[in-house]
């Protein structure tokens, strides 16, 4: 066995890696060095090779406990959730087979978890209006007028996407009915006009209980939405946690997210009280942060209970 860093009960997801390592092995090499028993495959510009995983599998004891669907291509491409939603029936096709087939690596490499993360509307007025109210934000700060502006383009883009939304279940609902056995988690993205909005990401979940579709948190992009004036971590909280697989810690400040724990303004008592013990913890951070602040932001979330 390969001499182990201080473990801990994180998940490191490949993200944090960038383009720094180009293989599996190396990325599992780096995690189990700095303590991690488990890694996520993640979304990166350049997509680590899986050649080599059992033999480094088998050297470390290493496992993976989840990946996003989308991680087998750079993710610069089309989002996966885009395409699964999709009002043109063969795009919509292609992304239902690119979903199976990162399914079926999840099988072959024991993965219990693929993870959909959301994206925005397929509307290019709505984009444009996004861009509009992101820009009168960064300029002028969240008024009271603001708010009430955003929270009526969140309504404007769910009306707008009704079928996509339609879509996106009829899709989720051919994976799961194929793959019983591998749990699909649906995460919120970033944007103001993401399709997955609060009140749209409870419909999905009700629409496919029966498929025992899960909720994946993700810290730093809902931190983001709350400062747009639209529901808070609390609220996302509060209603998701029971179905909550996963979550994607990181911490996010004015614009930026993808930020070491710690290092934002994200409330993590809050987060702390709300998680489930069975969630799967995920340290995902921009690959600008080096090994310096992986451990730091480790240290600091087992000292929040986290």
């Amino acid at each position: 066995m390969t001499a182990p860093g201080i473990p801990n009960d994180f998940a490191l997801s490949t993200a944090c890696f960038g383009t720094r390592l180009d293989s599996i092995e190396d990325q599992v090499f780096a995690a189990v060095a700095m303590g991690f028993r488990q890694i996520e495959l993640g979304l990166s510009e350049t997509p680590a090779k899986l050649v080599g995983f059992e033999d480094a599998r088998r050297e470390t004891g290493c496992r993976i406990t989840s990946l996003v669907a989308g991680c087998l291509k750079p993710s610069g491409e089309k989002m996966t959730c885009l395409g699964l939603s999709s009002l043109d029936e063969d795009e919509r096709e292609q992304a239902v087979n690119s979903v199976r087939l990162h399914i079926q690596l999840a099988q072959r490499l024991g993965v219990p978890i693929v993870t959909v993360r959301g994206t925005k509307v397929a509307d290019a007025k709505l984009q444009q209006d996004a861009r509009e109210l992101n820009n009168e934000l960064s300029r002028d700060g969240l008024s009271d007028p603001l708010r009430d502006k955003m929270r009526a383009f969140v309504h404007r883009v769910q009306k707008k996407g009704s079928r996509q939304i339609e879509n996106l279940c009829r899709s989720l609902h051919t994976l799961m009915a194929q793959f019983p056995e591998t749990r699909l988690a649906l995460e919120p993205g970033v944007y103001i006009d993401d399709l997955l909005s609060f009140e749209v990401m409870g419909w999905v979940l009700d629409d496919l209980e029966r498929h025992k579709l899960g909720y994946w948190h993700d810290v730093g992009r809902i931190q983001q939405r709350q400062r747009h004036g639209l529901p808070t971590q609390g609220q996302w909280l509060e209603a998701y946690a029971p179905r909550m697989l996963g979550v994607h810690l990181q911490d996010s400040a004015d614009e930026e997210a993808e930020m070491p724990p710690g290092l934002g303004e994200v409330d993590w008592k809050l987060i702390s009280s709300y998680l489930p013990r069975t969630a799967v913890r995920v340290l995902e951070v921009n690959q600008r942060h080096g090994r310096t602040e992986l451990l730091g932001s480790v240290q600091f979330l087992v000292d929040r209970g986290i």
